[in-house]
């Protein structure tokens, strides 16, 4: 059973910076890719950066990008998403997934974490 916990989330102010954490179990990490999403309510689940097996390639979407970096470090099975110059707008329930491709729909990725609140003041 691959299991999947976020960490790292948290009330902070905009302009500022939180480090997400996603700890992985029951399966070797190098062979998932990784991907983060967001949710607020009402809405359906948001990509927002996924990254491949090894580290290397990744997509960041528009609405994040030059803000918000993926990562990952496969000997600690951890993957993160590094968010800085945080608006309200990113406020949301944070998730991570692991699936087999570089996918930025919910529907391709097998495995869930339980999610994690961010929310930015303004």
């Amino acid at each position: 059973q691959v299991q999947l916990v976020e960490s790292g989330g948290g009330l902070v102010q905009a302009g500022g910076s939180l480090r997400l954490s996603c700890e992985v179990s029951g399966r070797t990490f190098s062979s998932v890719t990784m991907a983060w999403f967001r949710q607020t309510p009402g809405n359906e689940r948001e990509f927002v950066a996924t990254i491949s097996r090894s580290g290397g390639p990744s997509i960041t979407s528009e609405s994040v990008k030059g803000r918000f970096t993926i990562s990952r470090d496969n000997a600690k099975n951890t993957g993160y998403l590094q968010m800085n110059s945080l608006k309200p707008e990113d406020t949301g329930v944070y998730y991570c997934a692991a699936g087999t491709g570089l996918f930025t729909t919910s529907k391709y990725y097998t495995y869930w974490g339980q999610g994690t609140q961010v929310t930015v003041s303004s």
